[in-house]
């Protein structure tokens, strides 16, 4: 087995269990905090198995940054794509955002800078760790 898709499939398996977890806690809120909350089952269920799969995509995703074969902006724009489109098509099935055309702009819009900020911050972060690293070695 390829060691990147093995990469992947274990990243998301260790990762995937917090999705549901997460979702729980928002279900917990919303009934604490608004009056008459309630969800069907099929709600609920669809709601656990779109953040499990979200959460191993999630998870996975991040081996394509150690793709060390591939320039940064070819794994960059695979891992932006993937999480796009999953996250995406996740929140329209569930009824999470409604599919307008101006909510699904608003929505990629800010997905779109929330990525590139936390890409950004990781990106950098591990360049001056890696310096420190270097400069400590020489």
């Amino acid at each position: 087995m390829n060691k990147y898709l093995k990469t992947f499939l274990l990243r998301g398996m260790a990762f995937a269990g917090f999705g549901p977890v997460v979702l729980g806690i928002i279900y917990f809120i919303l009934e604490k905090t608004l009056a008459g909350f309630s969800l069907s089952g099929s709600q609920v269920l669809l709601g656990i198995i779109s953040t499990y799969i979200m959460a191993f995509i999630q998870a996975g995703v991040t081996v394509f940054n150690q793709i060390e074969h591939w320039p940064v902006a070819k794994s960059l724009f695979c891992h932006f794509f993937l999480l796009f489109a999953v996250y995406t098509l996740f929140y329209v099935s569930n009824s999470w955002i409604p599919f307008e055309p101006k909510v699904l702009l608003i929505f990629s819009a800010i997905f779109t800078v929330g990525f590139f900020v936390i890409w950004a911050t990781v990106y950098f972060s591990v360049k001056t760790a890696s310096k420190k690293m270097n400069s400590r070695l020489n």
